[in-house]
């Protein structure tokens, strides 16, 4: 049985990473506000912006003229999965929870014959994609050498992106990230940037037949298109960062009623133990003074 000593250090302990788990709950929630409002402000324009793409690519088709991009390279042999997830942890399942969305494709890919490759942003889906796919990964960066990433930062990872994809490097690309749906809810979400996917956009024909191109569709679909790539992926960057906070709110919350409970439990043994420590001093000296 522990001793009144260990129990109270115990305690004491328990307590200091109570208080640091409530200050990181209140430091997730302040920036949950601010991540959240970006990821509202962006989302609209971005789903315009895959919807207009959508629309083209539906009705242009196979053109031979149409960028891969749009249309893609006729093939689908070589598949690269971008997986982004986050530099830092204590944010419960948030990160693993995308991993395991992306594993899921990839073992059905290869399964199927496909090439794999994995273009990994963040450390934290690093290390279990390295152990299981450790010759699939083509790009590791982390996020260490900025705070915030902004559309400047989005469009650096795109350009790469696309310059591989000219090169041949793979047929189509697929986007993995955490979708914000409230400080409880972040669901592992996939989603194909190269090329533009035609399914899933009923609005298509309507954003068509409300556009017109001046001077011409394809002088204005050159510079869309890497835009588009450019946005989803920063639509994404906003979407991890909300959920993120959301969810590391949530952990550090559930972790100090944790760190409550266990308190509450030491304490009761505590006090239990000191009881039984005075009652057996007690019985000591009636004993001995019996024996007198």
């Amino acid at each position: 049985m522990a001793s009144l000593k260990d129990l109270k250090n115990r305690i004491g302990s328990v307590k200091s990473t109570q208080k640091i788990t409530k200050a990181k709950k209140m430091v997730a929630a302040a920036k949950l506000r601010r991540a959240q409002e970006r990821v509202e402000a962006s989302r609209p324009y971005a789903e315009k912006m895959q919807s207009v793409m959508a629309s083209l690519a539906g009705r242009l088709g196979d053109d031979a003229q149409a960028s891969p991009l749009l249309v893609g390279t006729g093939g689908n042999q070589t598949h690269l999965l971008i997986i982004a997830t986050s530099d830092r942890g204590l944010a419960g399942a948030f990160n693993a929870n995308i991993v395991k969305k992306a594993r899921e494709t990839a073992d059905s890919l290869i399964a199927a014959g496909k090439t794999v490759k994995f273009y990994l942003l963040g450390k934290k889906g690093r290390a279990v994609i390295r152990r299981l796919y450790p010759d699939m990964i083509v790009h590791f960066q982390d996020f260490s050498d900025i705070k915030d990433p902004d559309f400047d930062y989005a469009a650096k990872i795109a350009d790469d992106i696309i310059t591989r994809f000219d090169a041949g490097e793979f047929d189509v690309a697929q986007l993995y990230y955490s979708k914000f749906k409230s400080a409880l809810t972040q669901v592992p979400t996939e989603q194909q940037v190269i090329p533009v996917p035609i399914d899933g956009h009923a609005d298509g024909d309507k954003a068509t037949g409300a556009i017109e191109y001046e001077p011409s569709e394809e002088a204005i679909l050159d510079d869309l298109l890497p835009r588009n790539v450019a946005v989803q992926l920063f639509k994404a960057l906003l979407e991890n960062g909300a959920s993120e906070q959301g969810a590391s709110m949530t952990a550090m919350d559930n972790a100090t009623r944790n760190a409550g409970d266990l308190i509450n439990d030491l304490t009761i043994q505590y006090n239990r133990t000191r009881q039984a420590v005075i009652t057996t001093e007690l019985v000591e000296i009636i004993s001995g003074a019996e024996a007198l």
